[in-house]
């Protein structure tokens, strides 16, 4: 932060001479202020411990004590004659002096400072605060709070997130969002930046829609993190999301994969330095053969998967769910998760993903549609 100078500045003003120029001066000098009211002033002096401030009233306001420490990042941007907007504390102390605070003032100054910060891509240093399941908070300088998320904590630092609490650490801002109250930053694009680099020429010689074998580097709840190797041999990382492992829903990841599996995967997006996989679109889509194999008032049994207040879910193949609608399950027809129940199709709408079934009842009941 620059050094705070101490410095006064004192404006000549012309002494009234007539009755109604002494009126005109006290009606603009001496005028009613309120707590909690937004003034416009200009800055007088500064100090160490205060900030004095013309607000066109009686006497200057001054800025002191926690809301002047509050805002020092801000202060130590000030010079004497700048312009500021101050909100009115409190009307008259013991002094007599009547005080304000920058707040408001050091929020825009602290929002705008992160946008330009953004724009231009320079680096800032944050404080670790604490950290959560989803990554780092932090202190910003100017009054701010911030959010390292995991994903862009650096290589050297994963898994050692409570080592950077208390700890000043130098970042990128990534996301501004001023009414959101939203501020992200990425250690990662400073620490990791040689390999962020060598990732991004590597990117540049894959092909969108190709197929690569890869290694399964890491299980997450969320998908498989795998790694494949360019011509050169040059590797990169990315994510196959749990949606796209398999046409059919899966729970449990691990039963299925392990690290240091190697599996063939699609590329099927290059945006944003990243790279995101599919396995499931190597293979054929078990609903494009769907209305064939299942024609409308054909009959099946299915298993039970869930009961929902709207119905029940009936899996009629490995990845293929239909819904029986409440309204078609007659009071008397008990059926729990996991029973075996013949089902009929009603029909099957491909471009939702929805089978409407019905059950195959020995006898109709009264009121069933």
């Amino acid at each position: 932060m620059p050094k705070i100078k101490k410095e006064k500045i004192t404006t000549p003003q012309k002494e009234p001479s007539t009755m109604e120029e002494l009126l005109a001066f006290e009606t603009n000098k001496v005028r009613g202020l309120h707590k909690g009211e937004i003034v416009d002033g200009v800055v007088t002096e500064i100090s160490s411990k205060s900030i004095h401030i013309d607000i066109g009233a009686k006497m200057e306001g001054v800025v002191l004590g926690k809301e002047f420490e509050k805002q020092k990042d801000f202060v130590g941007n000030l010079k004497v004659g700048d312009k500021v907007k101050a909100y009115v504390g409190n009307i008259e102390n013991d002094r007599g002096q009547i005080l304000l605070s920058l707040r408001q003032a050091a929020s825009d100054f602290a929002w705008k400072k992160y946008e330009d910060l953004l724009k231009s891509g320079e680096k800032t240093e944050v404080k670790g605060r604490e950290n959560n399941k989803g990554g780092l908070i932090v202190d910003a300088p100017f009054g701010l709070q911030g959010f390292v998320p995991g994903s862009q904590i650096g290589s050297s630092w994963q898994g050692k997130l409570d080592q950077l609490v208390n700890r000043t650490i130098a970042v990128k801002v990534i996301e501004v969002d001023r009414k959101q109250n939203r501020l992200v930053f990425s250690e990662k694009q400073i620490s990791d930046a040689e390999k962020i680099a060598k990732t991004v020429e590597v990117i540049k010689s894959l092909k969108l829609g190709g197929t690569y074998e890869a290694e399964i580097t890491q299980l997450v709840p969320f998908g498989l993190f795998v790694k494949i190797a360019d011509k050169k041999g040059n590797e990169v990382e990315g994510l196959v999301h749990i949606s796209e492992v398999s046409w059919q829903k899966i729970d449990d990841l691990s039963t299925l994969y392990k690290p240091g599996q190697k599996i063939q995967v699609k590329i099927i997006s290059l945006d944003g330095g990243r790279v995101q996989f599919s396995l499931k679109q190597l293979l054929s889509d078990p609903w494009d053969e769907l209305e064939k194999k299942f024609p409308a008032d054909s009959k099946i049994s299915g298993k039970v998967t869930k009961l929902t207040s709207f119905g029940a879910l009936v899996q009629i193949e490995p990845g293929i769910e239909g819904l029986v609608h409440i309204s078609k399950i007659p009071p008397e027809f008990q059926i729990k998760e996991g029973d075996e129940i013949d089902v009929y199709i009603e029909s099957i709408d491909k471009d939702n993903r929805r089978i409407s079934l019905g059950l195959v009842l020995s006898q109709k009941p009264i009121g069933y549609k």
